[in-house]
């Protein structure tokens, strides 16, 4: 028997739609118009072509902070997602005061901005002021991280996993949840090893939810700005200038709007190719669950 479905749910959330269209387009196509024009001031524009693109594909310096950036990414998602699995694993199986507490102290660094954040790493790790740099120091560790490029990145690794590894704990956290305790009593009369139980239980039902975590994470830590900006401005020299920060200083510092509109569409379609193929992944791995 084929289902019919209610299409007016569409009626009420069509109003969003369209403002949310309405507010994305217009300022994309503005995007797109420089992209393919330049200007000399006076709203006199020439065009150009595909010529700002291939400047930018060329570019030794887009090159560079293409690198910086997926060498972040790689390490954010290497140490967050074990480290977040290995937190979710360890808290309270059970609902009440212990687990309630954890959650709500797990999600504390995730309501605070992103400025934050990159205010309180930067106090946090000065030397004359900061507790981490202050007591490194005294420690007769040579610390900084204005100067030195490997303090720099060290700085905004662990800014990044202090702020996010709770989003991975909650999302990895609910997975567990969501097992139903029959699985673990057979395991337990298999008398299988804690290893086998994550292995063959946890980690297969946790699939879903650590897809999001990585796409998540992935997006975020692949537009990463405002943090790093704070803490180093993308110094020193350009040792943390990541896409995002050499984006708006081609932007808005050299006010090279051409080049800059082609970088942000290339910028742009890496984020979506790449969200794109976690959303396949995540589909292929419901059809399989459902079969």
């Amino acid at each position: 028997m084929k289902k019919t479905r209610n299409q007016k749910a569409w009626f009420m959330v069509l109003p969003v739609l369209i403002l949310v269209a309405f507010s994305a387009i217009i300022p994309l196509m503005t995007v797109v118009n420089y992209s393919v024009q330049d200007t000399f001031g006076n709203n006199n524009f020439f065009w150009v072509g595909l010529e700002w693109f291939e400047e930018i594909l060329a570019s030794d310096r887009v090159h560079d902070a293409l690198g910086r950036q997926v060498t972040f990414t790689a390490i954010i998602l290497a140490i967050e997602v074990p480290l977040g699995i290995f937190i979710a694993l360890h808290m309270p199986k059970k609902s009440g005061f212990w687990s309630s507490l954890c959650l709500v102290l797990l999600a504390l660094p995730l309501l605070i901005p992103w400025n934050v954040v990159g205010t309180i790493w930067q106090i946090f790790g000065r030397i004359d002021i900061g507790l981490l740099g202050y007591t490194l120091d005294k420690m007769g560790i040579n610390y900084n991280y204005t100067q030195n490029a490997l303090d720099a990145w060290i700085t905004i690794i662990i800014m990044d996993v202090w702020h996010w590894t709770s989003l991975v704990v909650l999302l990895s956290y609910a997975g567990l949840r969501s097992i139903p305790g029959p699985y673990y009593q057979a395991a337990k009369i298999d008398q299988a090893s804690r290893w086998a139980v994550f292995r063959h239980i946890e980690l297969p039902k946790m699939k879903g939810v650590l897809l999001i975590a990585i796409l998540l994470r992935f997006m975020d830590s692949f537009m990463i700005y405002t943090e790093p900006f704070v803490v180093t401005g993308g110094g020193p020299g350009n040792a943390t200038t990541f896409l995002s920060i050499d984006l708006v200083k081609m932007a808005i510092g050299q006010f090279d709007l051409g080049p800059a509109a082609a970088f942000s569409l290339i910028y742009f379609l890496v984020i979506l190719l790449v969200s794109w193929a976690f959303y396949t992944v995540m589909m292929n791995m419901d059809k399989e669950a459902d079969v």
